[in-house]
């Protein structure tokens, strides 16, 4: 199986580091053609404007959007906010946004870089591909300058929110999954292992 990481900017190197422990062949993804051989994708987190600038600059845009219609794909962070179909507070002609997962996102949700927090969170689908190995209980979640999503269409699966009924921070739809926060930056595999499932079908 490989999974690429679309390194264009970001938190890139840290989710490789999260594949490989997994015994997954990870890729670094700059160019679109090489997104042929992927099994999936993850987009991480950085700076969604100037991801999705670089993307249209590199020719990558369409090509992402061809491969996000048909394959698992998983944005973290920004990675969630090029993935979504509509972003709150998006200027004329601002970012593009690659699309395909059914959700209104906004973009600074919790305020600025000042204002990053760690939680606890309850993620139940966790459970389903956890191995012994695993920690127990909750994922803790590092946000950082966070987005979250404030709507989510009829097909999609919220599979975290912060805690009492706070802001949904995690979804899926079908072969696509979204979190708000930065995985890779935890010690903790499960989210990883979680995608991987999902990449192996």
């Amino acid at each position: 199986m490989k999974i690429g990481v679309l390194a264009l900017q970001g938190a890139f190197r840290e989710h490789i580091l999260k594949l490989q422990a997994l015994g997954v062949d990870a890729r670094e993804i700059r160019l679109p053609t090489q997104l042929d051989d992927l099994d999936a994708l993850i987009i991480p987190g950085g700076e969604s404007t100037t991801m999705g600038k670089l993307a249209v600059a590199f020719g990558l845009l369409e090509p992402l959007r061809a491969f996000t219609r048909e394959r698992p794909t998983w944005g973290t962070c920004a990675g969630l906010i090029l993935l979504a179909d509509r972003a709150v507070k998006q200027k004329q002609g601002g970012q593009p946004l690659i699309g395909g997962l059914d959700i209104t996102v906004d973009r600074n949700y919790f305020g600025r870089q000042v204002d990053s927090f760690e939680v606890d969170l309850d993620v139940p689908a966790l459970a389903e591909t956890a191995r012994p190995e695993d920690p127990d209980g909750p994922f803790h979640a590092i946000f950082i300058r966070a987005p979250a999503v404030v709507e989510t269409g009829p097909d999609v699966q919220v599979i975290a929110r912060l805690p009492e009924d706070g802001p949904i921070v995690a979804v899926r739809q079908g072969h696509l999954l979204g979190a708000a926060f930065h995985p890779e930056l935890s010690d903790d595999l499960r989210f990883h292992r979680y995608f991987a499932s999902m990449a192996a079908g």
